[in-house]
């Protein structure tokens, strides 16, 4: 076959493929989801989000989407109920539409933490976000950095887990080195895996925190397992909520002989007093990825560091469609 003619057929090939893949974006964090679709080659679907009067979602999707693989980018974070019943309309929407198949891309997983039963009586919220995924129209779900890995268990249907800890890692060694003078600390002893992972991209040792919790929201450090004196202690976990954690850690570092602390976290909740906690502690910095978007006085704090995830996701989203390996990407 000459070689024009198969450079023609190719062309055309990725062009049908790329014709069948659609990207929709929920309005939690739209700049995200249009950097998505533009490291796939791509670009946002036409559609129309809005409110009723009454505060109802209203949803038309004003592309065609018969036969399409679509993937509906949108984080369920503050407001969560908000999000996360957008997001339900939305996935409707196009199951009615006859989408081909709809992988809904939520990038935070909210009500994460609400993995299993903590007291006689109380749900299990995780696994009911799981649910109204699966009957609003998801046959894929695609998230970064689960707070519990045993929520992917909770769906029938494929879940893709993508991991923050790779992009992370790198860029820390870019930035601020690696080594014997660095300790990966993890906050509790629930996120000891978590630190081990990135302890092993950045060579480091690690270190452990006793944390105890005396209400929601709260925690208290109590001791350190691990050496820390004389290092550069990094402070790993998958989400930053009011900060309490991890400025509690620090102090508890700093206390230990730690020289410099940073903290990592894949998920910038950052809710209540977060970011004055944050600002008036004794961080270096705080790396966190655009999951979420930063509140207005969070990205003026000039001790956060985004990075992001926008080219893994698209990877990601690029392989599920061409039905390649997901896990390539992460070894």
């Amino acid at each position: 076959m000459p070689r024009v003619l198969m450079d023609f057929l190719q062309t055309a090939l990725y062009k049908v493929v790329m014709s069948r893949l659609k990207f929709i974006a929920g309005t939690s964090n739209p700049e995200f989801a249009a950097k998505v679709a533009e490291a796939a080659g791509s670009t946002l679907c036409k559609t129309m989000v809005k409110r009723f009067a009454d505060g109802e979602w209203q949803v038309e999707i004003q592309e065609n989407v018969r036969g399409a693989d679509v993937f509906v980018i949108q984080s369920t974070c503050p407001p969560t109920n908000e999000h996360a019943m957008e997001l339900f309309i939305i996935m409707d929407a196009l199951k009615r539409a006859s989408a081909r198949r709809i992988t809904a891309v939520v990038p935070y997983y909210g009500y994460s933490r609400q993995d299993r039963k903590v007291a006689p009586r109380s749900p299990i919220s995780a696994k009911l976000m799981a649910d109204l995924l699966t009957t609003a129209g998801a046959n894929r779900v695609l998230s970064i950095d689960l707070h519990a890995g045993q929520i992917q268990g909770y769906f029938n249907i494929p879940v893709d887990h993508i991991y923050g800890i790779p992009t992370l890692t790198r860029h820390f060694r870019e930035q601020y080195g690696y080594g014997e003078d660095f300790v990966t600390v993890s906050p509790d002893a629930g996120g000891v895996e978590r630190a081990r992972a990135f302890a092993k991209r950045i060579d480091s040792s690690i270190a452990i925190i006793d944390k105890r919790r005396s209400g929601p929201n709260e925690a208290k450090a109590y001791h350190l397992i691990g050496d820390v004196s004389g290092k550069t202690a990094i402070i790993v976990d998958d989400m930053i909520d009011t900060a309490g954690t991890i400025t509690t850690a620090v102090d508890t570092l700093i206390k230990n002989g730690a020289k410099r602390v940073f903290a990592v976290g894949t998920h910038p909740v950052f809710s209540g007093p977060a970011i004055e906690r944050l600002s008036n502690s004794a961080l270096e910095k705080v790396l966190v990825t655009d999951t979420i978007p930063l509140a207005d006085h969070a990205a003026k704090c000039d001790k956060i560091e985004v990075i992001s995830m926008t080219s893994v996701v698209a990877q990601t989203i690029l392989r599920v469609h061409g039905n390649e390996s997901v896990s390539q990407l992460f070894l």
